[in-house]
């Protein structure tokens, strides 16, 4: 048998390693089946749940079982009707503010009016399918009106973990808090020390056994290790009163103002609507994350999740619960643990229906200062730095402040619209406020314009370009993604007086690849049909080298723009004109040397003043590269890109199909023995990675080689990849594979079995071997899927073969 033949790929007891089923076996009547997956996921959900349902129960003011009743509800009716499988639902700490302060007005059985009338609500707007307009609210409101929530929670819940009880408002809380103070019980605050210790430190314990005992959740933990604490101690505290189901109040007629009635359902809408559909799209982020998950559970559809959390509401305010939303807590520890279906979020509802029924002398021995402790930490975390940080660098800290206080001191509906109102504001401020500068270097004068340039801005940029002295070469940098009319007339006429009067003008874009046409650029055709009139942002893109449709990130997408003029009318090839590309570029074929002029120029007007400095240290210092990165020549793979690395972070080796010929078979290809010695012996680098990708041209060429023929350089190249084909081949040996699923095709298992096979080759070269014996090295393999984005680490060389994911981690964290 030929090395060269992939006996696995086409052998049919094997199939099944490499292709997926296209259709289910034949099966009788379905079964109700439950996923061992899910079953755990919803024990751990529920564990969380049962504290927290409480809590926030506590926190609003109505009575603990209301939290119990939501808290199954939203897992039983939610879960089965919403369009997020893995979301689970229940009382939000978000809704604490809304609820405590519909209570306090109106009466606990009409806010369960409330709450219903909320739920019919959000099926009118589920049925006409807004749920995606909900996400146009900027998250610098939403972040603002979690964060305002947080801190509103966590200043009443300090009273009652000081032994005291919270007033009507922030303010008045506040204002209550030194006499609280003076009348500390040290009993609560014991309780609740105890319970915020454990809620910190429980996540951190470190070693093996603190692997095995963070799977319990630490809210759990932290109540449970309070409450037998505070129970062996005989502590005399406040503790959960559950009444008899019997005497649970239901909701009644809704009593009050027609006025505040209305906008009491309006904000109880907004608020589970927004939270709801917000904590949707980001369980499908951690479910993208999940090897495989991705396959079985397919993404949220938003309106059927507004649909599912509408009856959520009317069948929780009909049985006297809490309003129900989806809470992010709940639904990361439902992903997290492992869950592939709704069933989890199901059962972990039938699990509270359970513990409401049969588990009432247990729940009435927690303390409610070990409540009050463990909703104001939940408190204390909805204001994140991450959030500040992230508005902050988008320039919506005022959006972000202003919403903040607004909900803290006025409330959650008039702190959202005055959000709204300040985020409107500051967006028509961006569009009217341009800043033009005037200045001289080198005898180029720059006009630089940033911000958007609209007629009310063509005065001061006429002054600008009128300062300009005749004659003079002259730079016009738009940094803006909008143009009016006006300022492109303006800006147009100016342009072609000053070049007919013997000036030169160019006009860029700051972002590179972005060239804005010359007057006689732009033919008369295009013109005629408004291209390039600068109506939307199209004078920077549409008009650019001559009718080419770069946008701003094109070079990313190997975007090559076409010079009209060098193309023949006849339309065929530039080269059958007859003319060869020179050496200047001056050629008929020279649209490639214009675009790497154009590459060069933008590197030198924007990346270069940002990098210089750090390239001058590395050109004193030399390079000291951490790792070598051996990877193949395709030119979609961009190291520095997936990688996140800088100037001098690696040394880089690139050869057609990543291979590293064994030591004595170059054949006079010294190259990467040569590269691969440097680094380890003069670089000293601690690691050497080689990377495979997806879609592999040198792995589909060696799997098409026919025994002898004539030897050109890329077969006599691609021998070294034989052994790569002989091991795919041999049956003794495992096959690597993909973590989550089978490869693609044929090529793809060559592609990571060659990964394996180069790296036994890269050993087998003395300086590695010897940096290995001294544990100075280390070797990883490394596959990049190109069409997902999705980069392997291969986690064994010998046994099981296992390119595992690498997440994407939170750097915040």
């Amino acid at each position: 048998m030929s090395a060269c033949v992939p006996t696995r790929a086409t052998d049919p007891s094997r199939a099944e390693r490499i292709h997926r089923p296209h259709s289910p076996p034949p099966s009788g009547p379905r079964r109700f089946r439950v996923a061992g997956a899910d079953v755990s996921a919803s024990i751990a959900v529920f564990l969380i749940a049962l504290p927290l349902s409480l809590g926030i129960a506590l926190a609003t003011g109505a009575p603990l079982q209301a939290g119990l009743v939501a808290a199954a509800v939203g897992g039983l009716v939610a879960g089965r009707l919403g369009g997020a499988p893995l979301q689970v639902s229940g009382p939000a700490a978000g809704l604490t503010v809304v609820t405590a302060d519909l209570i306090h007005r109106y009466g606990w059985r009409t806010t369960c009016a409330i709450t219903v009338l909320a739920g019919l609500a959000q099926l009118g707007l589920g049925c006409l399918r807004v749920a995606r307009s909900a996400l146009a609210v900027s998250p610098a409101i939403v972040h603002g009106m979690l964060a305002g929530i947080g801190v509103t929670i966590a200043v009443a819940q300090l009273h009652i973990v000081l032994g005291g009880t919270p007033q009507s408002s922030v303010l008045a809380n506040l204002q209550s808090l030194p006499a609280q103070l003076a009348q500390v019980r040290p009993a609560a605050v014991s309780v609740s020390a105890l319970t915020l210790a454990l809620l910190l430190l429980w996540p951190r314990i470190p070693g093996r056994a603190g692997r095995l005992l963070r799977k319990i959740p630490a809210a759990l933990v932290a109540v449970a290790g309070a409450s037998a604490t505070a129970a062996l101690a005989g502590l005399t505290l406040p503790r959960v009163d559950l009444p008899s189901w019997s005497s649970h109040a239901l909701a009644g007629l809704p009593e009050g103002p027609v006025l505040g009635l209305v906008a009491a359902v309006l904000t109880t809408t907004l608020v589970c609507s927004v939270q709801s559909l917000l904590g949707a799209v980001a369980v499908d982020k951690m479910a993208a994350g999940r090897p495989g998950l991705t396959a079985r559970v397919r993404r949220s559809n938003l309106d059927r999740e507004l649909l599912g959390q509408g009856a959520a509401n009317i069948v929780s305010g009909s049985l006297g619960g809490l309003p129900v939303a989806g809470v992010a807590v709940r639904s990361a520890a439902n992903v997290h643990a492992g869950a592939v279906s709704r069933n989890s979020t199901m059962l972990h509802g039938v699990l509270v229906v359970i513990a409401a029924l049969l588990m009432v002398p247990l729940l009435e021995l927690i303390p409610l200062a070990s409540l009050a402790a463990l909703v104001m930490a939940v408190g204390i975390q909805m204001v994140s730095l991450h959030h500040i940080r992230t508005v902050t660098r988008h320039r919506e800290v005022l959006v972000y402040v202003v919403t903040t206080v607004g909900v803290v001191f006025l409330g959650v509906l008039e702190g959202v619209v005055l959000g709204i109102a300040v985020a409107v504001a500051v967006a028509l401020h961006r569009l009217a406020r341009t800043r033009i500068t005037h200045e001289e270097q080198d005898g180029v004068h720059h006009v630089h314009v940033r911000g958007q340039l609209t007629f009310l801005a063509v005065p001061r940029l006429s002054r600008a370009l009128h300062l300009v002295p005749h004659g003079a070469r002259v730079v016009v940098e738009l940094d803006g993604s909008f143009m009016d009319h006006a300022a492109f007339e303006a800006l147009q006429d100016w342009q072609n007086t000053y070049t007919a009067q013997g000036g030169s003008v160019e006009l860029t874009g700051r972002r590179a690849g972005v060239r804005i046409a010359e007057p006689g650029d732009v033919p008369a055709a295009h013109t005629a049909l408004g291209i390039g009139s600068g109506a939307d942002t199209g004078f920077t893109d549409r008009a650019a080298s001559a009718g080419c449709r770069c946008r701003p990130w094109t070079p990313w997408r190997n975007h090559q723009c076409e010079d009209p003029r060098s193309t023949p009318p006849s339309g065929g090839h530039p080269s059958d004109s007859g003319g060869l590309v020179k050496a200047g570029g001056t050629g008929p074929s020279s649209a490639g040397g214009h675009e790497l002029a154009r590459g060069i120029s933008a590197f030198q007007r924007n990346t270069a003043p940002l990098v210089r400095g750090e390239l001058a240290r590395l050109a004193r210092e030399g390079q000291r590269p951490a790792q070598l990165f051996l990877t193949c020549a395709d030119s979609r793979l961009v190291t520095s890109m997936i990688t996140s690395s800088g100037p001098g972070d690696l040394f880089v080796v690139r050869n057609v199909g990543n291979l590293v010929p064994m030591p004595g078979e170059e054949s006079g290809d010294d190259s990467v023995a040569a590269a691969i010695e440097y680094a380890v012996d003069v670089l000293k680098v601690r690691s050497i990675t080689v990377c495979g990708h997806s879609g592999c041209g040198a792995m589909q060429a060696l799997l098409n080689t026919e025994p002898g023929g004539a030897q050109t350089p890329l077969k006599r190249w691609l021998r070294h990849g034989l052994p790569s084909l002989e091991r795919m081949a041999d049956d003794s040996r495992p096959w690597a594979r993909l973590a989550g699923r089978a490869p693609a095709d044929a090529v793809e298992q060559l592609s990571l079995t060659n990964v394996v096979q180069q790296l036994e080759h890269l050993s087998a070269h003395e300086s590695v071997a010897r940096a290995l014996r001294k544990r100075e090295l280390e070797l990883h393999g490394m596959y990049f899927h190109v069409g997902e984005a999705q980069a392997y680490l291969l986690t064994g060389v010998s046994g099981d073969e296992l390119f595992d994911h690498v997440e994407a981690a939170d750097v915040s964290a």
